[in-house]
C-alpha cells in the first residue's frame, strides 16, 4: 500500500482559511493512506524558554513564514483525491494519530468561549505531556488521561463560499471538535469540489464535550488517515452532511447558532441514518431516537455550536 507523506511547512499549511479554490499539497489515490503533520498555536501562545518545553520548528517555521491569516487554526493540506466529484462521499479512516509535541496549552480570552460575561480576562495554561504514559499534567499537578484526536477534519467547501473561516463547521466538515473521532474512528464528508481536498489539523490532546472555555488542550499531532472514495449513483448525492462511525457506535451530527436547531438537525440526520439501514418507518425510528440514542453536545464555542447523537452497534444493525 502506497503511503504518502506531507510534512507541515508553509507551502502545505493554511491558517484559518478554508477555500476550494486552494490547490491540491499532494494527489492520492482512492483506498491509499496519507500521513499529515499536523502543528498547532500561535506565537502568542508558545511557552517561554524557562519552561524547558521544546517548541516544533515546523511551528517555528510557519510563525516565521508570514503565512496569510484569518485567525482559527493552522491546518495541513489539502490533499486531493483522484477521481472525486461534487455529490461523491469521502470515507476517512483515521488510522494513527501521534504526539509532535511535549506539551500543550489551553486558554480562553475576552468575548470568547461559553460564558464571556463571566470570564472577560484572558488566562493561559501550558500543560506538559508524557508521550508514551499519554497522560497531561496540569500545573496544580493533576494528571490527565489523553484521548488525542483531531479537532479539524474537512474537505474543501461549496464552491459558492468561496474563502471562509476555519472556525466554523458546517457541511464540509471543518472544526466539527467530535472526541469521539479518534483514533480507529471513520468520518464520512460529502465532497463538493473535484478531488474532494481534504485538510485536518487542529489538535487536541484531550477534551470534554463542550469544549466550553474555547480551547481543548490544543497540542500538535500527527495523523495517519487511509480516505476512500465512494461514487454517486446517478443525480443522487451519497451524504448530505458529515457522519462518524466508531468500533461501538454510529454518530450522526448537527451544526448551527442555535443549539436547538443543532440538536434538531442531529436528530434529523440519526432518523434518515435508521430508515436507510433499517425497515423502520419515521415514526418508529423517532420514537427509537428517544429510547435508545444519546444526543451530546459536542461543543459550544465555534458560533455554529454542535451535537452528535450515538447510536450504539447491535441495537438495530451491527
Amino acid at each position: 500500500m502506497t503511503i504518502h507523506h506531507v510534512a507541515a511547512t508553509p507551502a502545505t499549511c493554511r491558517w484559518g482559511i478554508f477555500d476550494p479554490s486552494f490547490p491540491a499539497v499532494a494527489t492520492i489515490k482512492s483506498g491509499e493512506t496519507v500521513v499529515l503533520e499536523c502543528v498547532s498555536g500561535g506565537p502568542d501562545t508558545l511557552p517561554p524558554p524557562s519552561s524547558g518545553l521544546k517548541i516544533p520548528q515546523a511551528l517555528l517555521d510557519i510563525h516565521a513564514s508570514n503565512l496569510p491569516r484569518a485567525g482559527g487554526h493552522i491546518i495541513t493540506g489539502p490533499v486531493a483525491v483522484e477521481g472525486a466529484m461534487p455529490g461523491d462521499m469521502l470515507e476517512v479512516h483515521i488510522d494513527k494519530i501521534e504526539f509532535g509535541a511535549d506539551w500543550g496549552f489551553c486558554g480562553f480570552r475576552p468575548l470568547a468561549g461559553t460564558l464571556p460575561e463571566d470570564f472577560p480576562e484572558r488566562f493561559l495554561t501550558h500543560i506538559t505531556v508524557d508521550k508514551q504514559r499519554r497522560i497531561g499534567t496540569m500545573p496544580y499537578g493533576l494528571e490527565l488521561p489523553l484521548s488525542p484526536f483531531f479537532g479539524v477534519m474537512g474537505v474543501a467547501p461549496r464552491p459558492e463560499y468561496g474563502a471562509i473561516s476555519t472556525v466554523q463547521p458546517r457541511e464540509h466538515g471543518g472544526n466539527l471538535d467530535n472526541k469521539e473521532l479518534g483514533e480507529g474512528a471513520t468520518l464520512f464528508l460529502p465532497v463538493w469540489v473535484p478531488g474532494a481536498m481534504f485538510s485536518a489539523g487542529d489538535g487536541h490532546g484531550v477534551q470534554g464535550d463542550g469544549e466550553v472555555c474555547i480551547n481543548a488542550l490544543e497540542i500538535c499531532l500527527t495523523g495517519t488517515f487511509t480516505l476512500t472514495l465512494h461514487k454517486k449513483q446517478g443525480d443522487t448525492p451519497v451524504l448530505a452532511y458529515p457522519r462518524g462511525e466508531t468500533a461501538t457506535h454510529y454518530i450522526s451530527m448537527g451544526l448551527n447558532a442555535d443549539l436547538d436547531l443543532a440538536m434538531k438537525q442531529a436528530l434529523r440526520q440519526m432518523i434518515n441514518f435508521i430508515c436507510a439501514r433499517s425497515n423502520l418507518s419515521r415514526q418508529e425510528a423517532y420514537q427509537f431516537c428517544s429510547l435508545a440514542v444519546d444526543f451530546r453536545v459536542t461543543q459550544t464555542v465555534n458560533g455554529e455550536q454542535g451535537v452528535h447523537g450515538m447510536l450504539k452497534k447491535g441495537l438495530l444493525f451491527a
